[in-house]
């Protein structure tokens, strides 16, 4: 962490000062916002928590629930997610509670005795080419928690409203507060209250989905599954690793270890559901499906001692014909004022662990948006790119999951060889960590005409970190890790051979009055408030002499104007960023976006492109004040 710019800290430096909105926040709903996220899940919290860094939009969070979530149903958190809670800066905190995964074993009926079953493969989970992250369980209540404290120690102070239940909603044509929001308080009483956006986070049977006739594309329930949180003891060898277990006759369990080393998951196989039989399997007790799951996993048995939830779920997959209350009109003229995010838009079977990783996705990329926007920052169209990006995203975690799930469900004499779902594991490792996402060239997308220059940053996906030594003090550390979601668009500028067109393009960025540092960057504020400018030198950390670093990367900041010392790093003899991410030796500019994607890939010679790139998605105001 950075801190003390503004003066001295000696409290916790993740409690910072109220700004704007945050200061004397009252506790109440208030009749009029900026934004009103609907639901405290995790695709609305995490907006909450980017949102407190616009301090000048008034964000509001509210629930139906009466008081915090006791336990969640989703668990599982892919690398990308871990990615993410690097950038809110509690990654550290929630892996110390989380269980691990590091292999993932499969096993399927021994040859000699079908009947019983064995131990076929083992994989990596995640295989080593996904993340430096791993795979982690934790409840998903803890993850609110963690976005939620982030949310309310941020400078807008933002804390969840409890006990509100969304009723309806009308979309105006004018005012200042264009959408008129129905409420019921937890007393029963009605309220009105006002605002220019809302983000519909409500869950699979959203109501504000419902408000602005957003249909959903079903399929019919193929498959059904119990899914049973239990502490119990067994002679299950692979108890404490993730295990896709498939019986000769009996069906499959999903197993996944939780967190404190003593819950597990299961999620066992039943019938296929028909209209027949369908209330019939929907009536399955907890006893009924651990007896199940001990005739699949013979010849070891559970003994289960307590059951800490259960639950039957069908597998249902529906995907949103339209994320937001425009989209589906095709009206270049009109700009959205309501969005749904997360479940509201995309449900599917629990199996591939997707559903909370996909919607922090959903909320970290509408939520910079809308606070680019409603600080002036941005024109009110960037908000169509949420739409565009994100429901092509759900769409694809629809096919894969289908695939996931049948594969999960087959029977082993439909399978070529066991290690036909070895394969597809391995093979697809990239989509459920989350690096398979890839957005299309936008006014925040580039069109990808000098991807040549950094092959291992493919544009429109997640920047994907590398280690590097940081000059100040010699430190190892992963590039990536110092990204941080405060709004900021990232400047990587890996350097030419002996430096000079990377200074020469500092020179420019910080002082042209044609840069788009200059003229997007508020009067008066720091120069890294807006663009936050990295450099990485070919030489080692020996060879960098760092106090002649162009001044852009060794930026005067916060209320003291104190020199910040971490945005020049080297690269590593012998693990080298520029080889391993292919960068021309000629250098590079890689433009990467508030929620982590790059943006642009450019030639260190590059100006008009740059600022014509960003031209695109901000709004010329003011020029910053030479500094």
């Amino acid at each position: 962490m950075q801190y003390h710019h503004n003066g001295y800290v000696g409290h916790d430096p993740r409690i910072r000062d109220a700004e704007s909105t945050g200061v004397d926040r009252v506790e109440e709903l208030p009749d009029t916002m900026d934004v009103l996220i609907v639901g405290a899940g995790p695709a609305g919290i995490v907006q909450a928590a980017q949102l407190t860094e616009y301090p000048d939009v008034h964000t509001r969070i509210i629930e139906r629930r009466p008081g915090r979530l006791a336990a969640g149903r989703a668990d599982g958190l892919f690398p990308r997610s871990c990615e993410t809670f690097q950038a809110f800066e509690f990654y550290d905190a929630i892996a110390q509670e989380a269980s691990h995964m590091r292999e993932m074993s499969f096993w399927g009926p021994n040859p000699e005795h079908p009947s019983e079953i064995a131990r076929g493969a083992r994989a990596a989970d995640p295989p080593s080419h996904v993340s430096e992250f791993p795979i982690l369980t934790v409840n998903q209540a803890r993850v609110i928690d963690y976005f939620a404290e982030r949310a309310a120690n941020g400078p807008a102070k933002i804390n969840i409203n409890y006990g509100y239940e969304f009723l309806d909603l009308i979309v105006h044509d004018s005012g200042e507060y264009p959408v008129e929001v129905h409420l019921m308080d937890e007393h029963g009483v009605r309220r009105t209250v006002w605002t220019k956006y809302v983000t519909g986070c409500d869950g699979a049977r959203s109501k504000v989905r419902h408000c602005i006739d957003v249909e959903l594309t079903c399929d019919s329930t193929t498959q059904a599954w119990a899914v049973i949180d239990i502490l119990a003891n067994t002679d299950f060898p692979d108890f404490r690793t993730r295990s896709g277990i498939q019986s000769d006759r009996n069906g499959s369990i999903l197993l996944i270890p939780r967190e404190g080393g003593f819950l597990t998951r299961f999620y066992v196989s039943l019938e296929d559901p028909t209209p027949e039989t369908r209330d019939r399997i929907l009536a399955t007790t907890a006893e009924e499906a651990i007896e199940r799951a001990n005739r699949i996993l013979n010849p070891y048995s559970v003994d289960v001692r307590e059951v800490t939830w259960f639950s039957i779920y069908e597998v249902r997959h529906t995907v949103a014909q339209s994320f937001d209350d425009v989209a589906a009109k095709n009206d270049p003229d009109l700009n959205p004022r309501v969005f749904i995010a997360g479940d509201a838009c995309h449900t599917h079977s629990a199996k591939a662990g997707q559903g909370m990783n996909v919607s922090i996705q959903d909320g970290w990329n509408l939520a910079w948006k809308l606070g680019q926007v409603l600080v002036g920052r941005s024109d009110e169209s960037l908000l169509r790119t949420y739409n565009d990006e994100r429901q092509d995203v759900a769409q694809k975690l629809i096919d894969y999951d289908k695939e996931w799930s049948a594969m999960m469900s087959r029977r082993p004499e439909e399978m070529e060889s066991p290690q036909e779902i070895v394969d597809f594991f391995t093979d697809t490792a990239n989509f459920p960590g989350g690096f398979d996402t890839k957005y299309s060239t936008s006014p925040v997308i580039g069109t990808g005409a000098r991807q040549e220059l950094a092959d291992g940053f493919p544009l429109g996906m997640r920047f994907k970190s590398a280690p590097v030594s940081r000059v100040a003090d010699t430190t190892t550390v992963q590039v990536g890790h110092h990204f941080r979601a405060d709004g900021r668009w990232r400047l990587y500028a890996f350097a030419d051979a002996d430096g000079s067109a990377v200074s020469d393009l500092a020179s420019w960025l910080a002082d042209s009055d044609e840069s788009p540092v200059r003229i997007f960057t508020p009067e008066n504020a720091d120069i890294d408030s807006v663009f936050d400018a990295k450099v990485v030198y070919q030489q080692s950390y020996h060879e960098v002499d760092l106090p002649h670093a162009p001044g852009l990367f060794l930026p005067k900041v916060g209320r003291l104007q104190v020199m910040d010392w971490e945005k020049v790093y080297a690269a590593i003899p012998d693990d080298d960023i520029f080889e391993a991410r292919g960068i021309d030796r000629s250098g590079a500019l890689v433009v990467v976006r508030p929620d982590m994607y790059v943006a642009h890939i450019l030639p260190l010679s590059a100006r008009e492109e740059i600022t014509d790139f960003f031209a695109q998605s901000m709004v010329r105001e003011r020029v910053l004040t030479a500094v």
